[in-house]
């Protein structure tokens, strides 16, 4: 393990994290590996529960370490870095990092739109659309906590069976839809209570919540999406160039 100098000006959360940090990068602690316990680390540097739990708390944050409930907490395998140049799929975008990508389908139904839901895809409120609610999943980790919506006019033969696998694969290989530009905005959030359930995080933990309008050639709006990411999981990048 690593040293800790209670008579160091540096914090001793602070040394405890990199500590951490350190058998991580250097390959001692590997990706998957279970870290001693918060009670282990407490006994070992003399130290509070509070101290320890500070430490990795922000290794968690930071994307080093993941939390399993009831299980322990276990190196990571870093953030999943994702540019916002183009618009691509969950499953596009994990197959090619070479992950596994799945979702779980928690619900699909159809819904009447409401005013605020009429107004994102441009259709006449009370419009049917279907609603569903997935659990996007990368090498079995839960990534985001999405709930779509779909004016029921663009597909009506969509079923639970289709809707588990890749939607934009069925939308561009089977209705022949084609798909131009999305609007998407980010923003910081916390993890409320059912989202923390169903991302198996702690509640209040950091996520993005992300709303996005998919738009087809024509025009018409396809989708919109709310997802909520995993903030220890996922991290957006953009490049800049100055005009």
């Amino acid at each position: 393990m690593f040293e800790v100098d209670k008579d160091s000006l540096l914090p001793i959360y602070f040394q405890i994290e990199e500590g951490l940090k350190s058998l991580i990068s250097s390959g001692e602690l590997q990706p998957g590996e279970m870290i001693p316990s918060e009670r282990e680390l407490c006994d070992r540097y003399d130290v509070s529960r509070m101290t320890v739990r500070q430490a990795i708390n922000n290794l968690v944050n930071d994307g080093f370490l993941i939390r399993k409930r009831g299980k322990g907490t276990f190196v990571g395998m870093g953030k999943i870095e994702q540019g916002l140049k183009g618009l691509t799929s969950f499953t596009e975008d994990m197959k090619a990092r070479g992950m596994n990508p799945t979702s779980i389908l928690l619900d699909f139904r159809e819904i009447k739109a409401t005013a605020a839901l009429s107004a994102k895809l441009q259709i006449h409120e009370n419009e049917w659309l279907i609603e569903m609610q997935r659990i996007r999943i990368a090498d079995d980790i839960p990534m985001a906590y999405e709930s779509v919506y779909l004016p029921k006019e663009l597909v009506p033969e969509l079923t639970k069976e289709i809707a588990s696998q890749s939607l934009y694969d069925y939308i561009e290989k089977e209705k022949k839809l084609a798909i131009a530009h999305a609007d998407q905005s980010l923003e910081a959030s916390v993890a409320k209570q059912k989202e923390a359930e169903i991302l198996q995080i702690d509640e209040g933990a950091p996520v993005l919540a992300i709303e996005r309008t998919t738009f087809l050639t024509t025009g018409k709006p396809l989708e919109f999406v709310r997802s909520i990411y995993r903030g220890d999981r996922y991290k957006f990048k953009i490049e800049l160039v100055r005009s």
